[in-house]
Formats: structure tokens, sequence, C-alpha cells
């Protein structure tokens, strides 16, 4: 048996306790750091009292290169300069190197972790690694890496920790293993509030919202993330009306609505009309100091400018202090939508002067204006500045808008050869905006063409089949209006009903033709029958409520 000799062993102690308090000497010092010159200076101390091997406080230099700013070559040095690196010294280099979206890198370093070869010393991972290196791994999309490292999590016994299995979700979320993700759920022991809204998250994500409104009735606990995670999956869907319930619902159980929130539903306020629960969003952000949030207010602008108050959302652009490139390019394409073509492009020449760079978007506002106002030269003109004067590359988004252009003024072969000479193949907006441009200016033979096109490119599509009989109707050519009348009876094409929508008492109603599912149907059918005896004529033309009503009305 080996014997510890106790002389020996006090003085080793001794040594230790010494080094140790003079490592936690340097600890208010490196607090109190906060940049890297100064960083560099008690670096050069530490080397001066031996201490260039204390995992200790190599851990606490690489933390401040991570919360300056992420300075990856000083932090790796840091790193490599420890022959023995810990777990927390591991953890805090894969932690700036995730900060950095240094992906691969982080992941080299996890896998140092399992075993260094140059030491021959095993570190093991712990419940601060795991999290780390499968959030790389969400990142950047690795499923099967995700996987590997659920193995790793099993075999090292930190399943129960909520924090990693929560971190497991979140990758398999991210990664589209949703299955995953939900079996990780039901296997926690422990499940927080993050746990549900991260499940919530994944089934929004993927556009399946029974399910995630199902999880989310079930969560003993609701955060303001829960409640706007459900408001972004119904608007990311084109669910307007639902998103705005629950937002409403938000509010009446004492939620508060944040930042994220605010941002998720007015768009759907935008979509929808809901002039007045924009208007208190609005009054709202103004009272709670939010407004200084720049998203915010791009999309209170959206907002005003969708649901016909240009005014407003003029008067909130002028406003605002800063504005980024997203404030100017909203401004200048809801003054585009609303037929002010000067002033869209007066706030392009004062977004030049206020040096802010412009965007696709940007001209897609400004090609839009130009293609309402009839502005062929101005329009031509700044189509061929996008990438000579700004380095934008034009999308077909930007040949439709200036195709619409001409058409809409008439230069019907300019735009044929404007089509011609794409880079890329015409879609069927392009084509659809040619035929429109047919109908206006009685153009048949291309008519045919722009219709072939769209046939090939949308043959479900009953907008095409309209169009083109609206162009035969134009021209007198009934002969065509009932063949492609006849065309759509025997392909069983259905033309969409139309719909309209209200606000009354901030709740956005919606009326389709030929829905007798609301409550008050009879009301608005009687209501309809004293317009209708009002307004008659007493001949035999007159219009009934039950034409109203009838979905081929007014087809």
């Amino acid at each position: 048996m080996r014997f510890i000799n106790p002389k020996l062993w006090v003085i080793n102690k001794t040594r230790a306790l010494a080094i140790r308090d003079i490592e936690d000497q340097f600890v208010p010092i490196l607090k109190n750091c906060s940049k890297l010159t100064e960083l560099k200076k008690i670096h050069a101390h530490i080397v001066k009292f031996s201490l260039s091997q204390s995992n200790f406080l190599a851990t606490k230099m690489i933390d401040i290169c991570d919360e300056c700013g992420g300075h990856l070559e000083y932090a790796h040095q840091l790193f490599d300069q420890i022959t023995q690196p810990n777990i927390f010294l591991y953890n805090a280099h894969l932690r700036v190197l995730s900060h950095n979206q240094r992906c691969a890198d982080a992941i080299a370093v996890y896998k140092r972790i399992l075993g260094c070869p140059e030491t021959g010393i095993a570190v093991f991972p712990d419940k601060f690694t795991f999290p780390i290196a499968l959030k790389v791994c969400g990142a950047c999309l690795w499923l099967d890496l995700g996987r590997e490292i659920h193995g790793h999590v099993w075999k090292f016994g930190s399943m129960s920790n909520s924090v990693v299995g929560n971190s497991l979700i979140d990758m398999y979320v991210k990664c589209g293993g949703l299955g995953d993700a939900e079996k990780v759920f039901d296997e926690m022991s422990e499940r927080d509030v993050v746990s549900w809204n991260s499940v919530v998250s994944g089934y929004a994500r993927v556009g399946q919202m029974k399910r995630a409104r199902a999880m989310f009735d079930s969560m003993p606990e609701k955060t303001v993330v829960s409640w706007t995670t459900l408001i972004s999956g119904y608007a990311r869907i084109g669910c307007y009306a639902e998103a705005l319930d629950v937002f409403r619902k938000m509010q009446l159980v004492g939620m508060r609505p944040d930042e994220v929130s605010i941002v998720a539903v007015l768009p759907a306020c935008a979509q929808l009309g809901a002039l007045e629960v924009g208007k208190w969003i609005h009054i709202y952000s103004d009272k709670n100091g939010l407004l200084k949030n720049i998203c915010i207010c791009n999309a209170l602008i959206e907002m005003y400018a969708k649901c016909g108050s240009i005014d407003e959302a003029r008067k909130l652009f002028e406003w605002m202090a800063d504005r980024d490139v997203i404030s100017w390019s909203t401004m200048i394409m809801g003054l585009a939508n609303h037929g002010r073509v000067e002033e869209a492009i007066w706030v392009f020449v004062e977004m030049g002067r206020a040096k802010v760079e412009p965007n696709g978007v940007t001209f897609l506002g400004l090609l839009s204006a130009c293609a309402h106002a009839g502005f062929v030269a101005e329009g031509l003109r700044y189509f061929d500045s996008m990438k000579r004067d700004y380095f934008v590359d034009p999308g077909v988004e930007h040949y439709g808008c200036v195709i619409d252009l001409l058409g809409r003024s008439g230069h019907l072969d300019q735009a044929v050869e404007f089509i011609r000479k794409m880079p890329f193949k015409p879609d069927s907006s392009i084509w659809g905006s040619v035929l429109s441009a047919c109908r206006t200016h009685r153009n048949l033979n291309l008519a045919v063409i722009a219709t072939e096109q769209l046939l090939e490119l949308e043959p479900d599509d009953t907008g095409n089949y309209v169009l083109l009989s609206n162009v035969y109707a134009a021209m007198e050519k009934w002969d065509g209006v009932s063949r492609m009348r006849k065309l759509m009876r025997n392909m069983r094409v259905k033309k969409t009903p139309g719909c309209s929508l209200i606000e009354v008492d901030n709740i956005v109603q919606e009326f389709v033709v030929g829905d007798e599912t609301k409550p008050f149907f009879h009301e608005i059918y009687c209501m309809l029958d004293l317009l209708a005896l009002h307004n008659s004529t007493g001949t035999s033309n007159e219009t009934t409520i039950g034409d109203i009503m009838d979905p081929e009305f007014g087809n």
C-alpha cells in the first residue's frame, strides 16, 4: 500500500489554496473588463503569475470574448494554450463558436470532448454541453448528428434534465423531426412551459394548426410566447381571423402583448382591414414605449396603408426618428398602391438623401407606382438603374411590374419583346398581366397566346378562363364567350365565390356569396330585400335578391 507523505500533502494543499486565492483576485477585474485591449493586459498579468494553465481563468476570459462581440481568434488562442482543458472550458469555447455561427468548428470541439486523443484524458459532456451542441445541429439542420447526440444524452444520463429535453425538442422541430420531438416531449418526466411552447411552435411551423391549438389548450400554464406562437402560426397560413381571435382572447385573460406578439398580429389586421384593432395596437404601443421598436412602426405603417389610411401611415413614417430600408420601402409601396405616385417618387429621393441603400422591395414599389400612373419612361429608367447604380438584381416580380407598365400603356409589342429578353421563364403573374392588358386594348390574338401560356401554368385557375371570356365579350365575340363558358362547364371548373369583410365592434366578419351559416343570415336577407325593393324600377329586368346571393351572379 502506498502511503501519502503528510508534509508533501500539506505543501500541495497550501499551494493549491494560494493559487485559488490569486485566481479569485482576478475575478472582479475580469468582471469589469469590456474591451479586448483590456483583456489582453489582464492576460499578461495572469501569465506573469504563472496561471496561464488555469482552466478557471481561461474560461472567464473566453466568456468575455463572447460578451465583447465574439473575438474568435483570441478565444481560440486562449483555449489552445490549455494542455488539459476541463468541461467548463470546453463549454465556454462551444458557446462562443455557436454564437458566431461556426457550426462545423463547434461540432469538432464537441467531438474532442468525448475523448482527447492528444492527452489520453476523457472529458465527459454535461448538462451544459448538450444544449449548445443541439442548438448548433438545429441551426444547421443536421438531423442525423442531432440524433447521434440524442444517443449521447442517454449514455451520459442527462435525459432527466428539462433544459436538455427542451433542447432536443427544439432541435427536432427545427430539423423537421416533429414525430421525434413529440416522442421526447411524451417521455419527459418534468415538462415546463418551454417544453410545451416548443411543441406548439413545431406544429405551428409546419401549418398543423389544429394540433397546435389542441396542445395550446392543454397547456397547464401559458406565457406571452405561447399566445404569440399561436398567433404567428395562424397568420403564416393565412388564417387571419383566427389570429385576431387569439389576440383578443389573449387580452381577455389579462396577458399583455409584447413586441413580438404585436408584430405577429399586425399583418392579420392589414389583411383583414381591421383598422380599429390596428389603431388600438398603435395607441397601446405608444403608451408602453414600444414605438421605439422600428419593426413595430414598420408593421403599423403597412397596416395603415393596407387598411386605406395612407395619411396615418405617412404621419407615423414622418414621426419616426430612425428609419431602416424596410420603413422607406413600405412607405413607397403604400403610396404606390394608393396612386400617389409623385409622393412615392419624392420619398425615394428623400431615401437617397438619407443615405439609405434601396433594395428589391423599394424598386418594386417604385415600379408599381409608375405602372399605376403610366409613367413609362420613368419606370424603365428606374428598372435600368437597379443593377447599374444600386447593384440590385431584378427578380421576376420586377420584370412583371415593367411588363404591367408597358401593357397598361398600350405598348403590348414592347411588353412581349421584354418577356423574350427575360433571363428566366415568365410565370403566371406576367402572362396574367399581359392578358389583362389585352382586354383593355382589345388585342385578341395576343390574348389567346397569353391564355394558352396561363392554362399550361395554371390549368385549374378559373380566373384565366373568365379573363379570356371577358376579352371576347369586350370585342363582342359572343361565340368565343359561349365557347369559354362551355369549356368551363365541361371541365367542371368552379369559380371561387366572392367574399367581403367588414369590421364591427372590433370584430371582423366575413361574408361569402351563398354562405347561409351566419347566425344573422336571415336579417341580412331582409335588409337586402328592402334595398332591392327601394331601388326597384318595376321592370322585367329588375334585379332580385336571389340574383344577388347567387354565386354565378355577375359572371
